[in-house]
């Protein structure tokens, strides 16, 4: 492993993430089963990406068929992207029927921003102090984790995450009037300065804020001001889409609001690289009136087929049912478990993204929260940490993940808990 680990510095550069104290070294993987080079099994209890479950073969058969017959650039005429692009529109509301597809969520955050420039004539931006929208130039002035080389820009402005151990404006009750509050001063703000408002860009789980517990309507007081300012309202569906949180196709739906634009990306098409901004017509319009853009491999044939087959797979296989039901029922199994540990303040979670945030005598327990992702690691299970301080474990598997591997997951977890304590 040292070995591998100097050549990946080497050749990678000294800050690339690992997992864990000792990283894993993987070798394969199966539905939501990874195995190392050393032969070792581990229940994949994080990994957004592979959506329908690692290696697929439906997947893989759809990407090795059209890798076979052709793969190319963008400009030519193909019927792939548009029998995907029909399909996949067909999951949307609120007249979301275009779409340019794109490489990675990042790229399809950097063109939806572009997008509410061409329609308002505007540069201002609202999202949360705590979020994270990808790492191309533009959308990494959004992020609050590392400060871009320059500084952050004043065309942002940041309004305080929701957040179920400390709400904003204090109250739960009270968290949707103060988030509407904050965005409302922050249109102001932008009003007045030389930018004025473009768009309020969040992922509607605010899945790195930490993925608080949010009612339907949490979003709409924030919503209609930011419309009534004349401004774009940007999903960022990276983390929430597909069906993962089970009791919807997209985090927008089950919070109630009409974005103007939604960004997709991650889970897509199962590992291959595909992302798409996906928006209304006369907004499409705009942007390419606007800006000259081109992709040379978003939307390609074999991109394409990847994200079709994936879309035809959580159909089939009925994963919106799955995750709403194996993801109430692992709730259930955490809730029973906090009951055991007094370290667990809060459960959270819908459908397969789940939640466990840890305090210890009214902090943060971060440093419990890390040694259990490596306790949970070092027995078999892979998970990891969000939220603020990080002390939240963070479950979020493929969606073909069952009852059993709840069970699972639950039992390496209070074995985990009883070695850190």
């Amino acid at each position: 492993m040292s070995d591998v680990l100097a050549r990946r510095k080497r050749l990678l550069g000294p800050h690339v993430t690992t997992f864990y104290k000792e990283p894993v070294h993987l070798a394969r993987g199966e539905g939501v089963w990874l195995w190392d080079t050393d032969g070792r099994k581990y229940l994949d209890c994080y990994n957004n990406v592979p959506h329908v479950g690692h290696c697929h073969p439906r997947v893989v058969k759809a990407i090795a068929k059209q890798a076979a017959t052709l793969n190319t650039h963008t400009r030519y005429v193909h019927d792939g992207i548009l029998d995907y692009g029909e399909a996949l529109t067909a999951k949307f509301d609120h007249d979301l029927t275009s779409m340019v597809m794109v490489c990675s969520g990042s790229e399809a955050n950097d063109v939806a921003l572009r997008m509410a420039q061409a329609v308002t004539g505007k540069t201002g931006v609202i999202t949360t102090d705590n979020t994270y929208h990808g790492n191309t130039s533009a959308v990494s002035q959004l992020n609050s984790s590392k400060t871009p080389i320059g500084g952050f820009k004043d065309h942002v402005k940041r309004v305080p995450a929701p957040d179920n151990m400390a709400p904003v404006g204090g109250t739960r009750a009270g968290q949707a009037a103060a988030f509407a509050e904050a965005v409302k001063s922050a249109i102001a703000e932008l009003a007045a300065s030389e930018h004025g408002l473009s768009a309020l860009i969040i992922c509607p789980y605010f899945a790195n804020e930490g993925f608080p517990t949010l009612e339907k309507g949490f979003l709409d007081e924030a919503v209609a001001a930011v419309k009534a300012a004349g401004g774009i309202v940007i999903a960022d569906e990276v983390q929430p889409g597909f069906g993962r949180i089970g009791s919807h196709w997209w985090g927008h739906q089950k919070l109630g609001f009409a974005p103007d634009i939604v960004t997709l990306g991650k889970p897509m098409a199962n590992g291959h690289p595909v992302a798409a901004t996906i928006t209304r017509p006369e907004i499409l319009t705009a942007f390419q009136d606007g800006f000259k853009y081109f992709n040379t491999f978003g939307g390609n044939p074999v991109s394409a087929a990847a994200a079709h087959a994936v879309l035809n797979v959580i159909e089939d296989e009925g994963l919106v049912a799955n995750a709403a039901d194996v993801g109430t029922y692992a709730v259930a199994q955490l809730k029973e478990l906090q009951t055991r540990y007094d370290v667990i303040a809060d459960v959270r979670g819908s459908g397969l993204f789940l939640g466990v945030e840890l305090w210890r005598d009214g902090k943060p327990a971060t440093e419990i929260c890390t040694a259990m992702i490596d306790e949970m690691r070092n027995r078999g299970v892979l998970l990891h940490s969000e939220g603020r301080y990080d002390n939240t474990l963070k479950i979020r598997p493929p969606c073909a993940f069952d009852r059993g591997n709840a069970d699972l997951l639950v039992e390496t977890m209070n074995a985990a808990f009883e070695a850190v304590q």
